[in-house]
């Protein structure tokens, strides 16, 4: 059942890993894509590849510039006239000890993660709001769930991502909207690979545990399922991803202890 036929779907970090298996999973449903990242060449190589599209608009981004976001609202909704569903998954992740990390990296989490993310929002709600009808989507991490060691900056925007869009969603349900919050847990894709580091440069290496994560293609099933069915939460990962945030409830001192042997199992590759 294509529950996304024609309807204009809109999906930040579009050019690689999870925003990518989310554009070719739409583009199969026969949706009207925005696709938006910071290289416009990447798109272009990603949106040659969704034949079933109805329509595909490129709009680069950056996420960085909150500021120029608006004017980004304004031209997608010049061209589609609404959008039906956003999917908030440009962002950027950190592998680095809190002792260790510039000032400087945290606010580029935070710009890129949480002001990127709530300014496009901020500028697209209005219109939904005036239609009474719109799906509003994020991707936060299961990091956004449980503070994870060497992601201190990535967590807190992730744990703040969260906390804005579980007000919004109480916000806007008289108006009819619908919002989703995606947590995604060790997923096989670059993140890792461009992930910040105490001084800002990039990791430039893949974690284990990301390599042997799920795929992406399965990620994105499981999250276009959530979406169909308008879930508020949708938990995407392996048993163990999973199990720690129902053991951060009912035994928080366990999962510390599970989490500070796999610091250390890190520290020794």
């Amino acid at each position: 059942m294509k529950n996304f036929k024609n309807q204009v779907v809109w999906i930040t970090g579009a050019s690689s890993g999870i925003g990518e298996a989310l554009t070719y999973a739409f583009a199969e449903q026969g949706a009207k894509l925005i696709l938006s990242a910071r290289r416009e060449d990447a798109l272009q190589a990603v949106a040659k590849k969704c034949e079933k599209a109805t329509e595909v608009l490129i709009l680069p981004l950056d996420l960085s510039k909150a500021d120029t976001l608006k004017d980004k609202v304004t031209e997608a909704l010049a061209h589609f006239g609404q959008i039906d569903l956003l999917i908030n998954n440009g962002g950027i992740s950190q592998r680095s000890l809190a002792k260790d990390t510039s000032l400087d990296v945290y606010r580029k989490l935070m710009e890129v993660n949480y002001f990127g993310t709530i300014a496009l929002t901020q500028a697209l709600l209005p219109s939904m709001i005036e239609r009474k009808s719109g799906h509003l989507a994020v991707v936060s991490s299961i990091a956004g769930k449980i503070g994870t060691p060497l992601r201190t900056g990535y967590s807190g925007s992730k744990f703040a991502v969260n906390g804005y869009f579980e007000a919004l969603r109480i916000e806007t349900m008289r108006d009819n909207l619908k919002v989703s919050i995606i947590c995604p847990g060790f997923i096989n894709t670059n993140v890792s690979v461009n992930a910040l580091t105490a001084d800002g440069s990039q990791q430039g290496k893949s974690d284990e545990n990301i390599r042997e994560g799920m795929s992406a293609e399965e990620c994105a099933r499981q999250i276009l399922e959530g979406l169909q069915e308008k879930k508020m939460e949708i938990l995407v990962g392996g048993e163990m991803e999973i199990s720690a945030v129902a053991l951060r409830f009912h035994n928080p001192a366990q999962l510390n202890e599970v989490l500070a042997d796999l610091l250390e199992t890190y520290k020794m590759v």
